[in-house]
């Protein structure tokens, strides 16, 4: 009798609460429609078991970045979004992908390109354009990354150019929470056309979705007003979903 009490109470795990009905009609709320509910808690549960200490994170930040990425139709599936564990806190970092898959559904862009320069590649940057980026792919070893570029182009022809050295790159990763964790370590090129684009995008008029990402960003500098309603929002859905599991109280 007293097992049997003691599992009633037992709080939801996340893993409980990502398989809740009600936990899937929260995300319906927020998430565009060529994403749904079900899909959307498979890829986390996913994310979940490939990264156990996902589990040991405070609920509250785990559904918070559940939240931001349901409201910009992203998912947590380490190539478009990533869940990092820092401590007990759930970390949300966007991949490269996933900024670019948002750039171009807001149909401000025509054309994204970012890439790594090398040391045997044949690379010219003059006064803000990328004038010659030629690789011989012939080369087996082409050097060291010495340089990462992106290139904008928009619908009407415009373009906007930006490149960092590698040295700009890894002074922007060792100010990041996960700078020995997670995607800095496994997809540096990834990360590195990630930050070049953040700093070309300074430049660009975005719309409000694209700036809420990348201010929500934890990879990036998160404005305190946006994580203050983040967190108020994640806390909010969990007020409203089950606090013990149910399956052990029927």
């Amino acid at each position: 009798m007293t097992t049997e009490i003691a599992e009633t109470k037992r709080e939801m795990s996340i893993a409980d609460r990502l398989s809740s009905e009600m936990f899937k009609a929260e995300l319906a709320k927020v998430l565009p429609r060529h994403v749904t509910p079900e899909r959307m808690a498979r890829v986390a549960l996913t994310a979940l078991r490939r990264t156990p200490k996902l589990a040991q994170c405070t609920q509250e930040s785990f559904f918070k970045a559940m939240l931001d990425l349901s409201q910009w139709g992203l998912e947590p599936d380490g190539r478009r979004a990533h869940l990092i564990p820092y401590g007990k806190e759930c970390q949300l970092i966007l991949d490269y992908k996933g900024i670019v898959e948002l750039v171009y559904r807001s149909g401000q862009v025509a054309r994204i390109h970012s890439d790594i320069v090398r040391d045997k590649d044949d690379f010219k940057y003059d006064r803000g354009e990328i004038v010659k980026h030629e690789i011989d792919f012939r080369i087996k070893d082409r050097g060291d990354i010495y340089a990462v570029y992106c290139i904008v182009t928009f619908k009407d022809g415009a373009e906007k150019c930006e490149v960092m050295s590698t040295e700009d790159i890894e002074a922007v990763r060792k100010r990041s929470k996960a700078s020995n964790n997670g995607p800095w370590q496994t997809d540096w090129a990834e990360m590195a056309k990630k930050t070049v684009f953040r700093r070309a995008s300074k430049w660009l008029p975005l719309n409000a979705e694209i700036r809420d990402a990348m201010d929500r960003d934890d990879d990036g500098y998160v404005t305190l007003e946006a994580k203050s309603q983040a967190v108020r929002s994640a806390k909010e859905v969990l007020a409203a979903l089950p606090a013990a599991n149910l399956e052990h109280d029927q």
